[in-house]
């Protein structure tokens, strides 16, 4: 019995893989140990005492934020608690509801006292966050709290031996309590969207189950696996790293890590991903990634890279709070030359500037977009779409064309039956099976085309003997007991046969879709031909569609024959296509498209494509199993689903518009209150107090959270046909 060597040799010319070529490619662990330098400016940054403790283990390293959480949840409720007694000795309070408390001696101290200790428990925080603003000489959103807080208190300190039923110390008190709360609130939503990767890191379980090389196993510590260890895999146990399967048939539960729901079908050869769940099988696993390298720890770097990043309404958001402390002061300051010029100088005027540095305070656009990016970052890795930069997601709406490559994106990458025709007595089932028991030990493409086509209808395939390759033609091999062959047109013509009508026809057809044809023959008569190709990925038609909807233009580049590339471009329905592409020269395609005044994204594969990624306003790369990390791309789909790109730019826009409208109402408070608080409607008898002023700021604060957690109810799966 001979080798294949050679087989289908004829056909090799058919299948141009130049979408895969490494050169200039960066490898995807090379990707994975980048890490953003943190922004000191970012506004919620914490004080030195609450610097955020990296991540534990090997699961790669990310921002603790449930400690930074729990100390302004704490501080919150002892600053609550201590508020009490504030507003039931405040003058103010008392006469507002018409109620007096006990006096005994010193208790006039009581709401002064109590004030203090919520200014140091409470306020300091805020002040230590301010520094760095101030030794950057960049205002934003902490100085601002900063100075609200600061105004108030020394306010109330002087005022104490002025008239101590003037002074300020309850409405700083609410007011310290409103930031808090503000703050704990965000903390909370960035450590659930956080969570996320606690709950990938809790995937990897303890230990393994390695076979020695006597073959035993022994149980080792998952940060003792090496490389090119072999390990067993019970079911229902947990993957402990990466690897290829040596041995063993199950199916694995990869929902966790690539969204897939169903589990996914796994035998000897195929790759697993530390963190599945292996099915009923038993699985004999070599291992090929651990620790740092693992495409587990290189989701979590880039959930974490993402939480970290900044998009350019976050941006702008700090922007904002710098503009609104100068406006702040220059607001305090021409209320104070107003009011003293028209009524002279008096504590009242000082007290109207004290109300605009005090209401001025916004901390609730401070959570406008913090808060919505941190849900939007959470509810893009729940659907598979890794945003590795938040500016990349942003941009998306604005998308006019959407570049695909075709090799390993559009299409599965795999050989696959495209088609068949068949003639004479046999029936299209009969003669695939046969086809497939001939090819049943050959290992060349196209036969393990052949043999997926017929396992995918669940064919029984009769048993074969005497197989043997015929080099650059095809095999032969006997099948209940006839002789019967497998090749392309020269096989045709070693055995002098010609193909009825239309199985001509039908290899015409298939040969100008840039397919391969092969014959099957038996009776000394060919009775059935088979195109194989590269098979187009079920979600490639949906997705293409649903950009059309959103009115995106799409594209596609290929390394393929134009008739390849027209084939698969007509049956997407796809807007323009570059074809025999080579992977140095796609990111040009890409300028050409900017140069026309287009926004462009390119979808690849993330390798050969980096250029191309990189060049494009929005690069996103298909990256399934272990090929998550790319460092051109800004956006990662995990489950290498082309419909996804639909969905990222859904998401887009359901951001934007929260970011957008959350903007509008924390700028509206101060958009009404500060003109108030100046006394622009004092004449007609309308001021506005710190009180108030407290109240309204707090209502705005609920506000944007509310409105912020209305991003979960996106629904990102309604784009499936």
């Amino acid at each position: 019995m001979s080798t294949d060597t050679g087989h289908h040799d004829d056909h090799a010319a058919h299948h141009d893989h130049d979408d895969h070529a490494p050169a200039g490619a960066m490898t995807d662990h090379a990707a994975m140990e980048h890490t953003p330098t943190p922004d000191p400016h970012a506004h919620h940054a914490p004080p030195a005492d609450e610097v955020p403790h990296a991540g534990h283990g090997g699961h790669g390293a990310h921002v603790d934020h449930t400690g930074h959480e729990l100390r302004f949840r704490n501080r919150f409720w002892i600053c609550l608690a201590l508020t009490l007694p504030v507003l039931l000795y405040s003058p103010m309070i008392q006469m507002w509801f018409g109620f007096t408390m006990p006096t005994f001696p010193g208790s006039a101290w009581v709401g002064p006292g109590f004030a203090i200790v919520i200014f140091l428990v409470g306020g300091v925080p805020f002040l230590q966050m301010a520094g760095p603003e101030i030794r950057n000489r960049k205002p934003g959103m902490m100085l601002l709290i900063s100075l609200a807080i600061c105004v108030a208190f020394f306010y109330s300190l002087v005022m104490l031996f002025v008239d101590p039923a003037s002074g300020f110390f309850w409405e700083m008190a609410l007011l310290i309590d409103v930031m808090l709360l503000g703050h704990w609130l965000e903390m909370r939503s960035v450590r659930q969207a956080s969570g996320a990767l606690d709950q990938l890191a809790k995937l990897l379980p303890d230990t393994a189950e390695r076979i020695d090389a006597d073959g035993a196993t022994s149980i080792v510590a998952v940060a003792d696996l090496h490389t090119g260890d072999t390990l067993l895999v019970r079911p229902g146990a947990s993957i402990p790293a990466d690897g290829e399967i040596v041995q063993g048939e199950s199916s694995v539960n990869e929902a966790m890590v690539t969204g897939e729901s169903k589990p996914v079908g796994k035998q000897t050869g195929d790759k697993v991903i530390a963190g599945t769940i292996n099915g009923d099988g038993s699985l004999r696993v070599q291992v090929t990634a651990t620790g740092e390298q693992t495409a587990l720890a290189g989701i979590m770097r880039l959930v974490n890279e993402a939480q970290q990043s900044k998009s350019a309404t976050q941006l702008l958001a700090d922007r904002a709070a710098g503009w609104l402390f100068y406006i702040a002061l220059a607001v305090a300051a021409l209320t104070a030359v107003v009011w003293t010029v028209a009524d002279g100088f008096n504590w009242h005027v000082v007290e109207r500037v004290v109300t605009v540095l005090v209401i001025a305070c916004p901390h609730a656009l401070g959570l406008a977009v913090p808060l919505v990016v941190a849900i939007s970052t959470s509810l893009a890795a729940r659907n598979g779409i890794l945003v590795r930069n938040r500016l990349a997601l942003e941009e998306a709406r604005l998308l006019d064309t959407v570049v695909f490559d075709k090799t390993g994106t559009l299409t599965t990458g795999q050989q696959g039956l495209a088609g068949m025709a068949v003639a004479g007595a046999l029936d299209e089932d009969a003669a695939l099976a046969l086809a497939a028991a001939a090819e049943g030990d050959s290992e060349h493409v196209v036969a393990r085309a052949i043999r997926t086509a017929a396992e995918e209808r669940k064919l029984t395939m009769p048993p074969v003997a005497d197989f043997e390759a015929i080099k650059g033609r095809g095999i032969e091999a006997q099948v209940d007991g006839k002789r019967i062959y497998v090749g392309g047109p020269r096989l045709l013509e070693m055995l002098a046969l010609t193909p009825d009508a239309t199985l001509a026809d039908f290899a015409e057809e298939a040969g100008a879709r840039g397919q391969s044809v092969v014959y099957l023959v038996t009776d000394e008569r060919v009775a059935a031909a088979f195109a194989v190709a590269d098979t187009v990925r079920p979600e490639s038609a949906p997705a293409v569609r649903a950009l059309h909807e959103m009115g995106k233009q799409v594209a596609m580049l290929t390394g393929d024959s134009e008739a390849v590339a027209g084939a698969v471009a007509g049956e997407l329905g796809i807007d323009r296509y570059f074809a025999q592409v080579l992977p140095e020269h796609k990111d040009a395609k890409i300028a050409e498209l900017q140069r026309n005044g287009q926004t462009v994204a390119m979808v690849g594969d993330g390798v050969n494509d980096a250029p191309a990624l990189a060049r494009a306003d929005v690069g996103i790369a298909i990256g399934g199993g272990t090929d998550v990390a790319i460092e051109s791309a800004g956006i990662i789909l995990v489950q290498s689903n082309p419909l996804d790109v639909a969905k990222t730019i859904k998401l887009s826009f359901a951001t934007y518009r929260k970011m957008v409208q959350n903007l509008w109402w924390a700028a509206g408070y101060n958009i009404v209150a500060l003109p108030l608080a100046a006394g622009v409607l004092a004449p007609i008898g309308i001021e506005l107090s710190p009180a108030v002023g407290a109240a309204l700021m707090a209502v705005s604060t609920l506000v944007v959270a509310i409105n912020a957690q209305t991003l979960r109810r996106v629904n990102l799966s309604g784009l499936e046909g």
